[in-house]
C-alpha cells in the first residue's frame, strides 16, 4: 500500500471514531442538549457533568458490631454477614418502600415501646413489626396470620385474642402486642435467654425449631439450617433495626418527617337493636365510615352487632366536650 493510500485510510479511521461511539448520532438533539450548544459553543470551555446527588448502593456499608437485644451479631462469620448484607442491601434497593416503612415506625412504634418496657423486653423487639406485617394491622397471610404481629388463630387463640364473625382482635396494636409480649417471653425462657432462637421460634413454632437443633446437634441460631423465611426471618429484624433506627443516614428522611401518632380517644358504644350500621355510629362521633374502619381495624363487618363495644374514634375536642358532637347531645 502506497504512502498515500495509508494516509487516506488513517484519515478515514480517525473520522469514523465519534460515529461509531455516539449511538445517539442519527437522533435531532433534546431541547437541553441545543441550549447547551449554543451556550458554549465549538472550541468554548464546557462546565464539568452534575455530580451524581444520589449515592450508590455500594457507598453504604454494614458496620463491623452489630448488637441486638444487648446480644451481639457475629457478623464475623462470613455466612452470617452474608445473609445480614443481603437483607441491607434489600431494603435499601427498595427505597421508596423502606421510606414509606420508616414512616409508619413513628405510628405503630409508640405503643409497642411502652408496652415493651412495661413488661422489662427488649425495645429492639419492635422491629420485628416491620418484618411481620409492614406496620399494617390489617396485614393478613395465606397462613390466615393476622394483624401487626401476624398470630394464626390457635396462637391468638392461646393469647385470649378474640376471634369471630365481626371482630378479629389479632389486628388490635394494643391487644396483640400485648400478646406478642407474654409470647416471646415464653419463648426466650424456652430458649435459655437466646433471642435469636425465641424470634426463629415465633417465626416457625418452638416445636419446629427444637427438632431441627436436635437433628443437627446445634444449640446457635446462626448455625441452624431451616427453611428459606427462616433463616431470612432474623437477619432481616436487625437489618431493620440498623436503618429503621436511622432513617436519616439510610433513607435521607428526618424522624419529623415520620407519621404523627393518631389522637384517638376510646368510647363505649351500646348497640340495642340487632345490628347498626358504622357509618351511623361514625356520624355520632363526628367522624366517617372510612376513618372510624381505619381506626379501629378488628371490625371485620361494616356493622357493630348488639351489645356493648369499646371502639376508637378521633379525639374530641375538650373545649366542648358536651354539645360538639351529636353524641353529646341529650336525647
Amino acid at each position: 500500500m502506497g504512502q498515500g493510500a495509508r494516509l487516506l485510510l488513517a484519515a478515514g479511521l480517525i473520522l469514523a471514531v465519534p460515529l461509531a461511539t455516539d449511538t445517539l448520532s442519527d437522533q435531532p438533539p433534546s431541547p437541553a442538549l441545543a441550549k447547551e450548544a449554543s451556550e458554549h459553543p465549538a472550541g468554548s470551555p464546557t462546565r464539568s457533568l452534575q455530580p451524581r446527588t444520589k449515592p450508590f448502593l455500594s457507598t453504604y456499608r454494614l458496620p463491623d458490631n452489630l448488637t441486638f437485644a444487648g446480644a451481639p451479631v457475629p457478623v464475623n462469620l462470613w455466612q452470617v454477614r452474608e445473609r445480614i448484607e443481603f437483607e441491607f442491601y434489600r431494603f435499601l434497593e427498595s427505597e421508596g418502600d423502606s421510606i414509606l416503612l420508616a414512616k409508619r415506625t413513628g405510628r405503630c412504634f409508640p405503643p409497642a415501646e411502652r408496652q415493651l418496657a412495661e413488661a422489662g423486653l427488649p425495645d429492639d423487639l419492635k422491629y420485628i413489626l416491620l418484618v411481620e406485617s409492614k406496620c399494617v394491622s390489617a396485614a393478613y397471610s395465606k397462613a390466615k396470620a393476622s394483624g401487626p404481629w401476624q398470630f394464626i388463630p390457635s396462637t391468638g387463640r392461646m393469647f385470649a385474642l378474640e376471634n369471630n364473625t365481626w371482630k378479629d382482635d389479632r389486628r388490635d396494636l394494643e391487644l396483640s402486642t400485648e400478646a406478642a409480649v407474654k409470647y416471646l417471653k415464653k419463648l426466650h425462657d424456652l430458649f435459655n435467654g437466646d433471642w435469636y432462637l425465641a424470634m426463629a421460634a415465633y417465626n416457625a413454632g418452638e416445636a419446629n425449631i427444637q427438632k431441627s437443633m436436635r437433628e443437627q446437634k446445634v444449640t446457635d441460631y446462626w448455625k441452624l439450617h431451616y427453611v428459606t423465611e427462616t433463616m431470612r426471618y432474623v437477619p432481616r429484624i436487625i437489618v431493620s433495626k440498623e436503618i429503621f433506627s436511622q432513617p436519616e443516614r439510610y433513607l435521607g428522611i428526618a424522624k419529623a418527617d415520620l407519621y404523627s401518632p393518631l389522637n384517638t380517644e376510646v368510647v363505649t358504644v351500646i348497640i340495642k337493636e340487632s345490628q347498626r350500621h358504622l357509618t351511623s355510629v361514625a356520624e355520632q362521633y363526628g367522624t366517617y365510615f372510612l376513618e372510624l374502619k381505619l381506626l379501629n381495624p378488628e371490625i371485620r363487618k361494616d356493622h357493630l352487632p348488639r351489645g356493648t363495644h369499646r371502639i376508637k374514634i378521633p379525639r374530641r375536642n375538650e373545649e366542648c366536650p358536651t354539645v360538639c358532637l351529636k353524641a353529646d347531645v341529650p336525647h
